[in-house]
């Protein structure tokens, strides 16, 4: 029998390798972990029972247990995959190096957070907010984040004399984190839930620029 060329047809899309990817199931340890993050976020870790979390997740108390053991176990999966999300967001690639945008670039990937991760971020605002272990960890990791930006800034003098540094890095983690503390009293007063992307843009806008020019002309200096 004669050899025959292999064909391969192609059917033209307009790319070449390029196809149509298929959504990944969550698994149903994702799942829970998900349905956790959400009631905690909402009723916080004490306030809310396994029976919660099992029936958002829509499986049960037992399948909890097997895969987490008991709450503290969960407790301890929510936080670790809250401290990944974290990570890839404010630290998968490096910051520019001063005089470039650091600040801007490192706003942008905090609204990226809260837009992308809402019930993260609203679980880290409950944890902060009730002393929590995890609430520890990230304002210290924020912190971190933020002193290192201070002394860069200092470095090439890019800061005022007069600066008090350590107020001066606190501050503006105050300012970034406080809101999503705030976050429903905000909502009273602004047109859209804080989180979409329109009013992000505007509170980013906001904090930049208070902490790089302030609020008063020069000329209420000394009032």
């Amino acid at each position: 029998m004669p050899n025959r060329p292999c064909c391969i047809v192609a059917v033209v899309t307009g790319t070449v390798f390029l196809r149509e990817s298929t959504p990944a199931v969550p698994s149903t340890r994702e799942r829970i972990v998900d349905a956790a993050i959400k009631s905690f976020s909402q009723q916080g870790v004490s306030n809310t029972p396994l029976r919660a979390v099992a029936d958002a997740a829509g499986v049960s108390v037992g399948l909890v247990q097997h895969y987490f053991g008991n709450k503290a176990g969960l407790t301890a999966a929510v936080d670790e995959y809250v401290l990944r999300v974290f990570g890839e967001v404010l630290e998968s690639e490096p910051l520019p190096e001063p005089p470039g945008d650091h600040s801007v670039e490192l706003r942008g990937r905090f609204a990226k957070l809260f837009h992308k991760y809402p019930e993260v971020t609203d679980y880290v605002a409950h944890a902060l907010c009730q002393g929590d272990e995890i609430g520890n960890v990230i304002f210290d990791g924020l912190l971190r984040i933020s002193t290192e930006q201070g002394e860069k800034y200092a470095e090439h003098g890019l800061v005022r004399a007069d600066l008090d540094l350590l107020w001066g890095t606190i501050n503006p983690l105050i300012l970034r984190v406080g809101a999503t503390m705030l976050r429903h009293h905000i909502e009273r007063h602004i047109p859209e839930p804080f989180y979409s992307v329109s009013q992000l843009n505007r509170w980013d806008a906001a904090v930049t620029a208070l902490i790089r020019k302030g609020q008063f002309t020069p000329e209420a200096a000394d009032i």
